[in-house]
Protein backbone atom coordinates (compact mmCIF):
# COMPACT_ATOMS: atom_id res chain seq x y z
CA UNK A 1 0.00 0.00 0.00
CA UNK A 2 1.39 3.42 -0.90
CA UNK A 3 2.04 5.85 1.90
CA UNK A 4 2.08 9.62 2.12
CA UNK A 5 3.92 11.40 4.91
CA UNK A 6 4.43 8.12 6.74
CA UNK A 7 0.72 7.35 6.94
CA UNK A 8 -0.84 4.50 4.92
CA UNK A 9 -3.38 5.46 2.27
CA UNK A 10 -6.99 4.33 2.30
CA UNK A 11 -10.01 4.94 4.48
CA UNK A 12 -9.72 5.45 8.23
CA UNK A 13 -11.04 2.09 9.39
CA UNK A 14 -11.31 3.31 12.98
CA UNK A 15 -13.97 5.74 11.75
CA UNK A 16 -15.44 2.93 9.70
CA UNK A 17 -16.72 2.22 6.22
CA UNK A 18 -20.10 1.31 4.87
CA UNK A 19 -20.79 -2.41 4.95
CA UNK A 20 -21.77 -2.12 1.28
CA UNK A 21 -18.10 -1.44 0.48
CA UNK A 22 -17.05 -4.88 1.59
CA UNK A 23 -19.19 -7.60 0.08
CA UNK A 24 -18.62 -11.31 0.67
CA UNK A 25 -15.22 -12.38 -0.63
CA UNK A 26 -13.94 -8.80 -0.91
CA UNK A 27 -11.09 -6.89 0.76
CA UNK A 28 -10.59 -3.23 1.63
CA UNK A 29 -7.20 -1.78 2.56
CA UNK A 30 -7.10 1.19 4.91
CA UNK A 31 -5.49 2.45 8.07
CA UNK A 32 -5.86 2.57 11.80
CA UNK A 33 -3.65 5.38 13.00
CA UNK A 34 -0.30 4.77 11.32
CA UNK A 35 -0.95 1.06 10.78
CA UNK A 36 -1.89 -0.36 7.39
CA UNK A 37 -4.87 -2.68 7.95
CA UNK A 38 -6.76 -5.02 5.65
CA UNK A 39 -10.42 -5.84 6.22
CA UNK A 40 -11.91 -8.88 4.49
CA UNK A 41 -15.34 -10.50 4.61
CA UNK A 42 -15.44 -14.30 4.50
CA UNK A 43 -18.36 -16.48 5.55
CA UNK A 44 -20.42 -13.42 6.38
CA UNK A 45 -17.89 -12.19 8.94
CA UNK A 46 -15.34 -9.37 8.70
CA UNK A 47 -11.73 -9.88 9.76
CA UNK A 48 -8.93 -7.31 10.09
CA UNK A 49 -5.21 -8.08 9.85
CA UNK A 50 -2.04 -6.23 8.89
CA UNK A 51 -2.12 -5.19 5.25
CA UNK A 52 1.59 -5.72 4.51
CA UNK A 53 3.20 -9.14 4.07
CA UNK A 54 5.78 -9.90 6.76
CA UNK A 55 8.08 -11.47 4.15
CA UNK A 56 9.16 -8.71 1.74
CA UNK A 57 6.36 -6.20 2.38
CA UNK A 58 3.96 -7.18 -0.39
CA UNK A 59 0.58 -5.34 -0.46
CA UNK A 60 -1.96 -7.99 0.54
CA UNK A 61 -4.89 -6.01 -0.87
CA UNK A 62 -3.47 -6.77 -4.32
CA UNK A 63 -3.56 -10.50 -3.58
CA UNK A 64 -6.54 -12.84 -3.47
CA UNK A 65 -8.73 -14.50 -0.88
CA UNK A 66 -8.74 -18.30 -0.85
CA UNK A 67 -10.98 -19.86 1.77
CA UNK A 68 -10.20 -18.17 5.07
CA UNK A 69 -6.75 -16.98 3.93
CA UNK A 70 -5.32 -14.05 2.01
CA UNK A 71 -2.42 -14.75 -0.37
CA UNK A 72 0.36 -12.27 -0.98
CA UNK A 73 0.72 -11.22 -4.64
CA UNK A 74 4.52 -11.15 -4.55
CA UNK A 75 5.62 -14.53 -3.21
CA UNK A 76 2.36 -16.37 -2.43
CA UNK A 77 2.47 -16.50 1.36
CA UNK A 78 -0.98 -17.42 2.74
CA UNK A 79 -2.06 -15.73 5.99
CA UNK A 80 -5.03 -16.87 8.06
CA UNK A 81 -7.60 -14.14 8.46
CA UNK A 82 -8.84 -15.22 11.89
CA UNK A 83 -5.48 -14.96 13.67
CA UNK A 84 -2.93 -13.50 11.22
CA UNK A 85 -0.86 -16.68 11.34
CA UNK A 86 1.16 -18.01 8.43
CA UNK A 87 -0.85 -20.78 6.80
CA UNK A 88 2.07 -21.48 4.48
CA UNK A 89 5.43 -19.81 3.73
CA UNK A 90 7.56 -18.12 2.51
CA UNK A 91 6.71 -15.59 5.26
CA UNK A 92 7.60 -16.90 8.69
CA UNK A 93 6.17 -14.17 10.94
CA UNK A 94 2.46 -13.68 11.68
CA UNK A 95 0.54 -10.47 11.09
CA UNK A 96 -1.18 -8.38 13.77
CA UNK A 97 -4.94 -8.65 14.12
CA UNK A 98 -7.60 -6.10 14.99
CA UNK A 99 -11.09 -6.40 16.43
CA UNK A 100 -13.96 -5.56 14.09
CA UNK A 101 -17.46 -4.34 14.93
CA UNK A 102 -20.30 -4.22 12.45
CA UNK A 103 -23.45 -2.31 13.35
CA UNK A 104 -25.91 0.10 11.75
CA UNK A 105 -24.55 -0.77 8.32
CA UNK A 106 -20.96 0.25 9.16
CA UNK A 107 -17.79 -1.76 9.65
CA UNK A 108 -15.30 -0.39 12.18
CA UNK A 109 -11.91 -1.56 13.38
CA UNK A 110 -12.01 -0.93 17.12
CA UNK A 111 -8.62 -1.98 18.43
CA UNK A 112 -5.73 -4.37 18.13
CA UNK A 113 -6.51 -7.92 19.22
CA UNK A 114 -4.35 -10.02 21.49
CA UNK A 115 -2.15 -12.52 19.69
CA UNK A 116 -4.07 -15.74 19.21
CA UNK A 117 -2.03 -17.49 16.54
CA UNK A 118 -3.59 -20.85 16.08
CA UNK A 119 -4.27 -23.25 18.84
CA UNK A 120 -1.64 -25.96 18.49
CA UNK A 121 -2.63 -29.41 17.42
CA UNK A 122 -2.28 -32.07 20.07
CA UNK A 123 0.51 -34.40 18.96
CA UNK A 124 -0.59 -37.99 18.79
CA UNK A 125 0.73 -40.71 21.06
CA UNK A 126 3.13 -41.60 18.25
CA UNK A 127 4.90 -38.22 18.45
CA UNK A 128 8.67 -38.81 18.66
CA UNK A 129 10.58 -38.52 21.92
CA UNK A 130 13.07 -36.27 20.13
CA UNK A 131 13.65 -34.75 16.69
CA UNK A 132 16.94 -34.21 14.86
CA UNK A 133 17.08 -31.95 11.79
CA UNK A 134 20.11 -32.19 9.50
CA UNK A 135 20.39 -28.90 7.65
CA UNK A 136 19.49 -25.38 8.73
CA UNK A 137 18.35 -23.87 5.47
CA UNK A 138 14.80 -23.08 4.42
CA UNK A 139 13.46 -26.59 5.06
CA UNK A 140 15.24 -27.20 8.34
CA UNK A 141 14.30 -23.84 9.82
CA UNK A 142 10.64 -24.09 8.86
CA UNK A 143 10.46 -27.67 10.15
CA UNK A 144 11.71 -26.60 13.59
CA UNK A 145 9.33 -23.64 13.65
CA UNK A 146 6.38 -25.82 12.62
CA UNK A 147 7.09 -28.43 15.29
CA UNK A 148 6.93 -25.80 18.01
CA UNK A 149 3.87 -24.09 16.51
CA UNK A 150 2.07 -27.42 16.41
CA UNK A 151 2.66 -27.97 20.12
CA UNK A 152 5.64 -30.31 20.09
CA UNK A 153 7.52 -29.89 23.38
CA UNK A 154 10.22 -32.55 22.98
CA UNK A 155 13.91 -31.94 22.28
CA UNK A 156 14.81 -30.56 18.84
CA UNK A 157 18.44 -30.63 17.69
CA UNK A 158 19.58 -28.95 14.48
CA UNK A 159 22.89 -29.74 12.77
CA UNK A 160 24.62 -27.79 10.01
CA UNK A 161 28.19 -27.36 8.80
CA UNK A 162 27.57 -23.77 7.61
CA UNK A 163 28.49 -21.29 10.36
CA UNK A 164 26.25 -18.62 8.81
CA UNK A 165 23.05 -20.71 8.58
CA UNK A 166 20.22 -19.98 8.40
CA UNK A 167 20.08 -17.27 5.74
CA UNK A 168 17.49 -16.05 3.23
CA UNK A 169 19.19 -17.68 0.24
CA UNK A 170 17.18 -15.95 -2.55
CA UNK A 171 18.71 -12.66 -1.38
CA UNK A 172 22.24 -13.95 -1.94
CA UNK A 173 21.99 -13.69 -5.72
CA UNK A 174 19.56 -10.77 -5.78
CA UNK A 175 19.48 -7.72 -3.50
CA UNK A 176 22.41 -8.58 -1.23
CA UNK A 177 24.72 -9.37 -4.13
CA UNK A 178 23.53 -6.26 -5.98
CA UNK A 179 24.39 -4.14 -2.93
CA UNK A 180 20.82 -3.00 -2.29
CA UNK A 181 20.20 -5.08 0.87
CA UNK A 182 22.10 -4.95 4.14
CA UNK A 183 23.64 -8.15 5.44
CA UNK A 184 21.39 -7.96 8.51
CA UNK A 185 18.40 -8.54 6.23
CA UNK A 186 19.85 -11.83 4.98
CA UNK A 187 19.47 -13.65 8.31
CA UNK A 188 16.50 -15.99 8.09
CA UNK A 189 16.08 -16.48 11.85
CA UNK A 190 18.21 -14.77 14.52
CA UNK A 191 19.94 -16.80 17.26
CA UNK A 192 17.31 -15.80 19.81
CA UNK A 193 14.65 -17.63 17.78
CA UNK A 194 16.35 -20.93 18.50
CA UNK A 195 17.03 -19.99 22.12
CA UNK A 196 13.47 -18.83 22.77
CA UNK A 197 12.05 -21.99 21.19
CA UNK A 198 14.38 -24.28 23.15
CA UNK A 199 16.05 -25.62 19.99
CA UNK A 200 19.56 -27.04 20.31
CA UNK A 201 21.63 -25.61 17.48
CA UNK A 202 24.90 -27.38 16.67
CA UNK A 203 26.89 -25.39 14.12
CA UNK A 204 29.26 -25.60 12.48
CA UNK A 205 29.05 -29.36 12.81
CA UNK A 206 28.83 -31.97 10.07
CA UNK A 207 26.64 -35.08 10.16
CA UNK A 208 28.95 -38.02 9.43
CA UNK A 209 26.93 -41.22 9.81
CA UNK A 210 23.25 -42.10 10.19
CA UNK A 211 22.48 -45.43 11.90
CA UNK A 212 18.91 -46.31 11.01
CA UNK A 213 18.73 -49.37 13.22
CA UNK A 214 19.79 -47.67 16.43
CA UNK A 215 18.27 -44.32 15.39
CA UNK A 216 21.46 -42.41 16.03
CA UNK A 217 23.27 -39.64 14.17
CA UNK A 218 27.03 -39.36 14.57
CA UNK A 219 28.72 -36.02 14.01
CA UNK A 220 32.21 -35.50 12.65
CA UNK A 221 33.50 -34.66 16.14
CA UNK A 222 32.33 -38.06 17.42
CA UNK A 223 29.19 -36.81 19.16
CA UNK A 224 26.26 -39.24 18.90
CA UNK A 225 22.68 -37.92 18.97
CA UNK A 226 19.69 -40.23 19.36
CA UNK A 227 16.46 -39.38 17.58
CA UNK A 228 12.84 -40.43 17.56
CA UNK A 229 12.31 -38.79 14.17
CA UNK A 230 14.81 -37.23 11.80
CA UNK A 231 14.55 -34.79 8.91
CA UNK A 232 17.11 -34.75 6.12
CA UNK A 233 17.22 -31.17 4.87
CA UNK A 234 20.75 -31.35 3.53
CA UNK A 235 20.02 -29.30 0.41
CA UNK A 236 22.31 -29.27 -2.60
CA UNK A 237 25.79 -28.12 -3.56
CA UNK A 238 26.94 -26.22 -6.66
CA UNK A 239 28.42 -28.25 -9.47
CA UNK A 240 32.10 -27.36 -9.74
CA UNK A 241 33.55 -27.36 -13.23
CA UNK A 242 36.80 -29.33 -13.67
CA UNK A 243 38.51 -26.51 -15.56
CA UNK A 244 42.28 -26.33 -15.96
CA UNK A 245 43.33 -23.14 -14.19
CA UNK A 246 46.40 -21.34 -12.95
CA UNK A 247 44.44 -20.15 -9.93
CA UNK A 248 45.12 -16.50 -10.69
CA UNK A 249 41.53 -15.75 -11.73
CA UNK A 250 39.11 -16.60 -8.90
CA UNK A 251 36.57 -19.29 -9.89
CA UNK A 252 33.60 -18.81 -7.58
CA UNK A 253 30.21 -20.43 -7.00
CA UNK A 254 27.16 -19.17 -5.12
CA UNK A 255 25.24 -21.10 -2.50
CA UNK A 256 26.09 -19.74 0.95
CA UNK A 257 26.45 -16.31 2.50
CA UNK A 258 30.22 -16.85 2.48
CA UNK A 259 30.02 -17.47 -1.29
CA UNK A 260 28.05 -14.26 -1.82
CA UNK A 261 30.51 -12.32 0.32
CA UNK A 262 33.37 -13.69 -1.79
CA UNK A 263 31.71 -12.47 -4.99
CA UNK A 264 31.02 -9.06 -3.44
CA UNK A 265 34.67 -8.88 -2.38
CA UNK A 266 35.88 -9.86 -5.86
CA UNK A 267 33.59 -7.25 -7.43
CA UNK A 268 34.81 -4.57 -5.02
CA UNK A 269 38.45 -5.35 -5.75
CA UNK A 270 37.78 -5.33 -9.49
CA UNK A 271 35.98 -2.01 -9.32
CA UNK A 272 33.82 -0.49 -12.04
CA UNK A 273 36.53 -1.23 -14.59
CA UNK A 274 36.41 -4.93 -13.74
CA UNK A 275 35.01 -7.70 -15.88
CA UNK A 276 33.12 -10.72 -14.59
CA UNK A 277 32.52 -13.86 -16.62
CA UNK A 278 29.50 -15.92 -15.59
CA UNK A 279 29.52 -19.56 -16.66
CA UNK A 280 25.95 -20.75 -17.12
CA UNK A 281 22.75 -19.02 -18.23
CA UNK A 282 20.70 -20.58 -15.42
CA UNK A 283 18.48 -18.60 -13.05
CA UNK A 284 21.35 -18.28 -10.59
CA UNK A 285 23.80 -17.33 -13.34
CA UNK A 286 21.52 -14.65 -14.78
CA UNK A 287 20.64 -13.24 -11.36
CA UNK A 288 24.36 -12.98 -10.59
CA UNK A 289 24.85 -11.24 -13.94
CA UNK A 290 22.10 -8.72 -13.16
CA UNK A 291 23.48 -8.04 -9.67
CA UNK A 292 27.00 -7.49 -10.97
CA UNK A 293 25.73 -5.14 -13.69
CA UNK A 294 23.94 -3.21 -10.93
CA UNK A 295 27.37 -2.85 -9.30
CA UNK A 296 28.70 -1.43 -12.57
CA UNK A 297 30.92 -4.30 -13.75
CA UNK A 298 31.21 -5.47 -17.33
CA UNK A 299 29.55 -8.90 -17.46
CA UNK A 300 29.87 -11.72 -19.99
CA UNK A 301 27.72 -14.88 -19.84
CA UNK A 302 28.98 -18.14 -21.36
CA UNK A 303 26.60 -21.06 -21.86
CA UNK A 304 26.35 -24.10 -24.18
CA UNK A 305 22.65 -23.71 -25.01
CA UNK A 306 21.39 -21.51 -27.88
CA UNK A 307 19.29 -19.31 -25.56
CA UNK A 308 19.07 -18.81 -21.78
CA UNK A 309 16.43 -20.63 -19.70
CA UNK A 310 14.97 -22.41 -22.73
CA UNK A 311 14.87 -25.80 -21.00
CA UNK A 312 12.71 -24.44 -18.16
CA UNK A 313 10.73 -21.61 -19.79
CA UNK A 314 10.82 -22.28 -23.52
CA UNK A 315 12.24 -20.35 -26.48
CA UNK A 316 9.95 -17.30 -26.30
CA UNK A 317 10.87 -16.46 -22.72
CA UNK A 318 14.48 -17.42 -23.40
CA UNK A 319 14.77 -14.87 -26.21
CA UNK A 320 13.02 -12.23 -24.10
CA UNK A 321 15.25 -12.71 -21.05
CA UNK A 322 18.31 -12.44 -23.27
CA UNK A 323 17.02 -9.13 -24.63
CA UNK A 324 16.38 -7.86 -21.09
CA UNK A 325 19.96 -8.60 -20.06
CA UNK A 326 21.46 -7.28 -23.27
CA UNK A 327 19.54 -4.03 -22.80
CA UNK A 328 21.42 -3.70 -19.50
CA UNK A 329 24.79 -4.35 -21.12
CA UNK A 330 25.32 -8.08 -20.57
CA UNK A 331 27.26 -9.77 -23.38
CA UNK A 332 26.28 -13.36 -24.20
CA UNK A 333 28.49 -16.10 -25.63
CA UNK A 334 25.95 -18.84 -26.31
CA UNK A 335 26.66 -22.23 -27.82
CA UNK A 336 30.04 -22.01 -26.10
CA UNK A 337 31.84 -23.85 -23.28
CA UNK A 338 34.89 -22.79 -21.30
CA UNK A 339 38.12 -24.71 -22.00
CA UNK A 340 40.45 -23.28 -19.36
CA UNK A 341 41.25 -20.36 -17.10
CA UNK A 342 44.56 -18.64 -17.72
CA UNK A 343 46.22 -16.03 -15.54
CA UNK A 344 43.79 -13.35 -16.66
CA UNK A 345 41.11 -14.82 -18.92
CA UNK A 346 38.57 -17.52 -19.70
CA UNK A 347 39.44 -19.39 -22.88
CA UNK A 348 36.45 -20.86 -24.70
CA UNK A 349 36.44 -24.11 -26.68
CA UNK A 350 36.21 -21.97 -29.83
CA UNK A 351 39.54 -20.39 -28.89
CA UNK A 352 37.96 -17.04 -28.02
CA UNK A 353 39.64 -15.41 -25.04
CA UNK A 354 37.57 -13.43 -22.49
CA UNK A 355 39.67 -11.32 -20.10
CA UNK A 356 38.26 -11.69 -16.58
CA UNK A 357 38.78 -10.19 -13.14
CA UNK A 358 36.90 -13.16 -11.68
CA UNK A 359 34.58 -15.96 -12.80
CA UNK A 360 31.31 -17.20 -11.29
CA UNK A 361 30.03 -20.67 -12.22
CA UNK A 362 26.27 -21.11 -12.10
CA UNK A 363 25.83 -24.43 -13.90
CA UNK A 364 23.47 -26.21 -11.52
CA UNK A 365 23.55 -28.11 -8.25
CA UNK A 366 23.64 -31.71 -7.03
CA UNK A 367 21.56 -32.90 -4.07
CA UNK A 368 23.57 -33.71 -0.96
CA UNK A 369 22.70 -37.40 -0.66
CA UNK A 370 25.97 -38.71 0.79
CA UNK A 371 24.64 -39.15 4.34
CA UNK A 372 21.48 -40.87 3.06
CA UNK A 373 23.48 -43.07 0.69
CA UNK A 374 25.81 -44.30 3.44
CA UNK A 375 22.77 -45.08 5.60
CA UNK A 376 21.22 -47.20 2.84
CA UNK A 377 18.16 -45.05 2.12
CA UNK A 378 16.48 -45.40 -1.28
CA UNK A 379 17.82 -42.90 -3.80
CA UNK A 380 16.90 -41.73 -7.29
CA UNK A 381 18.69 -38.49 -8.18
CA UNK A 382 17.77 -37.42 -4.66
CA UNK A 383 16.37 -39.07 -1.55
CA UNK A 384 13.16 -40.89 -2.44
CA UNK A 385 10.18 -40.07 -0.24
CA UNK A 386 6.49 -41.00 -0.33
CA UNK A 387 3.52 -38.64 -0.41
CA UNK A 388 4.03 -37.99 3.31
CA UNK A 389 7.70 -37.06 2.68
CA UNK A 390 8.89 -40.13 4.59
CA UNK A 391 11.95 -41.95 3.24
CA UNK A 392 12.38 -45.70 2.88
CA UNK A 393 13.24 -45.80 6.61
CA UNK A 394 10.42 -45.27 9.14
CA UNK A 395 10.50 -41.94 10.97
CA UNK A 396 13.16 -40.52 8.67
CA UNK A 397 11.82 -37.73 6.45
CA UNK A 398 13.37 -35.54 3.76
CA UNK A 399 12.45 -32.09 2.48
CA UNK A 400 13.86 -29.42 0.21
CA UNK A 401 16.39 -29.73 -2.60
CA UNK A 402 17.41 -33.24 -1.54
CA UNK A 403 13.91 -34.78 -1.63
CA UNK A 404 12.41 -36.55 -4.65
CA UNK A 405 8.67 -36.84 -4.07
CA UNK A 406 5.61 -38.07 -6.04
CA UNK A 407 3.96 -35.19 -7.91
CA UNK A 408 0.19 -35.81 -7.91
CA UNK A 409 -0.27 -33.57 -10.96
CA UNK A 410 2.01 -35.55 -13.27
CA UNK A 411 2.09 -38.92 -11.55
CA UNK A 412 5.89 -38.80 -11.66
CA UNK A 413 8.57 -38.39 -8.99
CA UNK A 414 10.10 -34.91 -9.04
CA UNK A 415 12.80 -33.00 -7.22
CA UNK A 416 12.13 -29.27 -7.09
CA UNK A 417 14.97 -26.85 -6.30
CA UNK A 418 12.80 -23.97 -5.10
CA UNK A 419 13.02 -22.07 -1.81
CA UNK A 420 9.27 -21.89 -1.23
CA UNK A 421 8.78 -25.57 -2.08
CA UNK A 422 11.43 -26.49 0.50
CA UNK A 423 9.61 -24.52 3.19
CA UNK A 424 6.22 -26.01 2.38
CA UNK A 425 7.63 -29.53 2.30
CA UNK A 426 9.14 -28.88 5.72
CA UNK A 427 5.73 -27.87 7.10
CA UNK A 428 4.21 -31.15 5.94
CA UNK A 429 7.15 -33.28 7.09
CA UNK A 430 7.10 -31.70 10.56
CA UNK A 431 3.38 -32.30 10.96
CA UNK A 432 3.78 -35.88 9.83
CA UNK A 433 6.47 -36.44 12.44
CA UNK A 434 3.68 -35.68 14.90
CA UNK A 435 1.30 -38.18 13.31
CA UNK A 436 -0.74 -35.84 11.11
CA UNK A 437 -0.78 -38.17 8.08
CA UNK A 438 -0.80 -35.16 5.73
CA UNK A 439 -0.05 -35.69 2.04
CA UNK A 440 2.23 -33.17 0.36
CA UNK A 441 0.20 -31.61 -2.46
CA UNK A 442 1.42 -28.00 -2.58
CA UNK A 443 1.97 -26.46 -6.01
CA UNK A 444 5.64 -25.43 -6.48
CA UNK A 445 6.29 -21.69 -6.78
CA UNK A 446 9.38 -19.60 -7.42
CA UNK A 447 10.27 -16.11 -8.54
CA UNK A 448 13.32 -14.80 -10.35
CA UNK A 449 14.28 -11.11 -10.50
CA UNK A 450 16.21 -9.55 -13.39
CA UNK A 451 16.69 -5.81 -12.93
CA UNK A 452 13.13 -4.41 -12.88
CA UNK A 453 11.56 -7.55 -14.37
CA UNK A 454 10.33 -10.45 -12.24
CA UNK A 455 9.21 -13.87 -13.44
CA UNK A 456 6.74 -15.74 -11.24
CA UNK A 457 6.29 -19.45 -11.90
CA UNK A 458 3.79 -21.93 -10.43
CA UNK A 459 3.64 -25.64 -11.13
CA UNK A 460 6.32 -27.92 -12.52
CA UNK A 461 6.79 -28.79 -16.18
CA UNK A 462 9.84 -30.81 -17.21
CA UNK A 463 8.41 -31.13 -20.73
CA UNK A 464 5.40 -29.86 -22.64
CA UNK A 465 3.53 -30.15 -25.92
CA UNK A 466 2.62 -26.50 -26.33
CA UNK A 467 3.36 -23.10 -24.84
CA UNK A 468 0.50 -20.60 -24.89
CA UNK A 469 1.39 -16.94 -24.42
CA UNK A 470 -1.34 -14.45 -23.47
CA UNK A 471 -0.22 -10.83 -23.56
CA UNK A 472 3.11 -9.28 -24.47
CA UNK A 473 6.57 -10.29 -23.32
CA UNK A 474 7.97 -7.09 -24.78
CA UNK A 475 5.62 -5.03 -22.63
CA UNK A 476 6.27 -7.26 -19.59
CA UNK A 477 2.60 -8.09 -19.25
CA UNK A 478 1.85 -11.72 -20.01
CA UNK A 479 0.86 -15.19 -18.87
CA UNK A 480 2.63 -18.25 -20.29
CA UNK A 481 1.05 -21.69 -19.94
CA UNK A 482 2.97 -24.94 -20.34
CA UNK A 483 0.61 -27.69 -21.50
CA UNK A 484 1.12 -31.44 -21.94
CA UNK A 485 -1.59 -33.87 -22.96
CA UNK A 486 -4.21 -31.15 -22.64
CA UNK A 487 -3.24 -30.46 -19.00
CA UNK A 488 -1.67 -27.24 -17.80
CA UNK A 489 1.43 -28.24 -15.83
CA UNK A 490 2.87 -24.82 -15.08
CA UNK A 491 2.20 -21.12 -15.54
CA UNK A 492 4.74 -18.30 -15.72
CA UNK A 493 3.69 -14.67 -15.44
CA UNK A 494 5.42 -11.35 -15.92
CA UNK A 495 3.71 -8.26 -14.53
CA UNK A 496 0.61 -10.22 -13.55
CA UNK A 497 0.83 -11.06 -9.86
CA UNK A 498 -2.88 -11.80 -9.43
CA UNK A 499 -2.86 -14.06 -12.48
CA UNK A 500 -0.03 -16.03 -10.88
CA UNK A 501 -2.05 -16.48 -7.70
CA UNK A 502 -5.12 -17.51 -9.66
CA UNK A 503 -3.07 -20.01 -11.67
CA UNK A 504 -1.79 -21.48 -8.42
CA UNK A 505 -5.37 -22.03 -7.24
CA UNK A 506 -6.31 -23.61 -10.59
CA UNK A 507 -3.42 -26.06 -10.30
CA UNK A 508 -4.36 -26.86 -6.71
CA UNK A 509 -7.86 -27.74 -7.84
CA UNK A 510 -6.69 -29.77 -10.82
CA UNK A 511 -7.54 -33.46 -10.69
CA UNK A 512 -4.59 -35.79 -10.03
CA UNK A 513 -2.88 -37.26 -13.06
CA UNK A 514 -4.24 -40.64 -14.16
CA UNK A 515 -2.34 -43.53 -12.64
CA UNK A 516 0.16 -45.13 -14.99
CA UNK A 517 0.41 -48.85 -15.45
CA UNK A 518 3.22 -50.57 -13.65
Amino acid sequence: MAEQGGRPEGPDLAVGISGDQIAEGRMVAGRVGNDAVLVARVGGRCFAIGATCSHYGGPLAEGILVGDTVRCPWHHTAFRLHDGGVDRPPALDPLPCWRVEESNGRVKVVGKAASTVSAPMHPSASAPESVVIVGVGAAGTVAARTLREEGYAGPITMVDADPDAPVDRPNLSKDYLAGTAQEEWVTLRPPEFFRDNDIMFRKPSRAAELDLRSRELRLDDGTVISYGALLLATGASPIRLPLPTTGRVPLLTLRTLADSRAIVDAASRAGSAGRAVVLGASFIGLEVAASLRTRGLEVHVVAPEPRPLERVLGPQVGDWIREVHESHGVIFHLGQKPRELTDDAVVLESGERLPASFVVAGVGVRPNVELAERAGLALDRGVLVNEYLETSAPRVFAAGDVARYPDIRTGEPVRVEHWVAAERQAQTAARNMLGAGERFTAVPFFWSAHYDATISYVGHAERWDTIAVDGSLAQRDCTIRYVAGGRTLAVATIGRDRASLQAEVELEQQAPAPATAG
